[in-house]
């Protein structure tokens, strides 16, 4: 399958216009390819190719509005890193996996203090059309921990940390829910401050395993165990 983005309705499907021109000047692609188009919250047409002047038509043979998803919604907040390249590769590897929402963490020890989350969000729809999936993941910019606490519910929640001389469950161990919610610190980790923070909201820790991870190699983790559960 040969995916794009763009806009469907039961009448319409335009192909988006950066994906327009992927069509015609990289991909160089002839009419009468067969090609979908996803709009990125369930709806896949396929079709045929065609051409108006500079324009990517699709010549639609069918419409589906609704496609089946992944059953679980896993939301990974996790602290953007200094090298916004180790950021991306977690993005990109977790919506392979199946992430349903991303969101970025503002902490005590979070370096990056600013990201472009349109260019991220560019980064979900490529990962999401390279891996086939018609539900794109929603991503949330920067937003300091007490306030992302302040939405979450504590019963669905789990945060990993290092600190290993404080309680945590193995993430093996640990049944995936419906609606779940991970939190990734930042290089250097959450503060002792935060933790506390987290045990007064009742937000339960998880280990990943006996080895030091990297905040992005966490959050692909993490990812991958989510993967894992969903089959």
């Amino acid at each position: 399958m040969k995916l794009f983005y763009g806009n469907i309705t039961e009448n319409t499907v335009q192909i988006n216009e950066d994906d327009q021109q992927h069509i015609a000047k990289v991909l160089r692609m002839r009419e009468g390819e067969e090609i979908s188009v996803t709009n990125g919250e369930g709806a896949l047409a396929h079709g045929k190719l065609y051409f108006e002047g500079k324009k990517a038509l699709i010549e639609v043979t069918e419409v589906q509005l609704e496609t089946p998803d992944f059953p679980h919604h896993l939301h990974i907040a996790i602290a953007p890193t200094k090298n916004i390249d180790r950021t991306e590769f977690f993005v990109e590897k977790a919506t392979e996996m199946g992430v349903t929402e991303i969101s970025f963490l503002l902490t005590e020890k979070t370096e990056r203090k600013n990201l472009n989350i349109d260019k991220i969000r560019k980064q979900v729809i490529a990962a999401s059309k390279q891996s086939l999936r018609f539900y794109f993941p929603q991503v949330n910019d920067l937003i300091k921990i007490s306030d992302f606490l302040q939405k979450v519910n504590a019963e669905k929640t789990y945060v990993a940390h290092c600190h290993s001389e404080l309680e945590r469950q193995d993430i093996t161990r640990l049944q995936i829910q419906k609606d779940i919610c991970f939190l990734i610190g930042p290089e250097g980790d959450f503060s002792l401050k935060e933790i506390q923070m987290l045990k007064e909201k009742q937000i339960k820790a998880v280990s990943l395993g006996p080895q030091r991870l990297r905040t992005e190699t966490a959050g692909v983790f993490v990812a991958a165990w989510g993967y894992e559960k969903m089959f």
